[in-house]
């Protein structure tokens, strides 16, 4: 039996699968991949100089410049072919969660409603101080702070700051709930996104890791697929 025909059994039999989502979910769309052999963004840019609190506090123009740039970059894309079948998949009930390290929103702009962003999204923006909520076109056409004086910055996860506790308790509470855990895109190589994929192994899920390279987890995987594209994987799925 192929790796595709075993993977569609195994969505058809499982009474909640997790889709698990990293950068290479995102680079179908036309974004890029930040920690990617060939093209992460990172390769060419210090994170720890721009996407960090640090630099926020001390490198403010850089910072709002970075950013910019990536909500600029964010909004010529649109979500892929993957989003959608994904979406689809949760509809039908075949997807019960999606968690993703993303920050570009796609998974919900394509209509998946149980997403659990790890890492926040570039999709609104809020302050710094007080926490209200403004939509990304405040960060973007504006540096005016808030109204209690705080700075608006957008709403991801920046090197320096602990996850989210909601989006961790929900994904957490999910993937002990798989039984079929499915990684798209992600490199498993960032602390504690990664260890996901070994919990939901302890808790006796198949994990199934589907990503253009090697992964760290790979030998504890059930099932592997290398050198695909995820759009291309699904659709196979579908």
């Amino acid at each position: 039996m192929s790796s595709i025909n075993t993977l569609k059994q195994w969505l058809d039999e499982s009474q909640y699968t997790v889709i698990f989502s990293g950068a290479g979910m995102s680079t179908e769309s036309g974004l890029p991949d930040f920690r990617s052999a060939s093209s992460g963004l990172w390769n060419n840019i210090d994170p720890l100089k721009l996407a960090s609190t640090n630099a926020m506090i001390n490198n403010r123009e850089d910072f709002v410049s970075f950013y910019r740039y990536r909500v600029e970059q964010l909004q010529k894309c649109c979500p892929n072919a993957g989003h959608a079948i994904i979406a689809e998949w949760e509809n039908k009930g075949k997807v019960n969660a999606v968690i993703t390290q993303n920050v570009d929103g796609f998974h919900h702009a394509s209509g998946s409603r149980e997403v659990y962003e790890l890492h926040g999204t570039l999709r609104t923006s809020h302050c710094s101080g007080c926490r209200a909520v403004y939509p990304i076109s405040r960060f973007m056409e504006t540096e005016l702070p808030c109204e209690c004086g705080g700075f608006i910055r957008p709403s991801v996860l920046l090197f320096g700051e602990i996850l989210s506790e909601e989006a961790l308790l929900k994904a957490s509470k999910a993937t002990t709930k798989a039984e079929l855990f499915i990684v798209l895109g992600s490199s498993l190589s960032v602390s504690p996104a990664n260890y996901f994929a070994i919990d939901a192994k302890d808790s006796g899920a198949k994990l199934v890791i589907i990503n253009m390279e090697p992964t760290e987890m790979d030998d504890i995987a059930d099932l592997v697929n290398h050198n695909r594209k995820i759009g291309e994987v699904l659709r196979e799925l579908n």
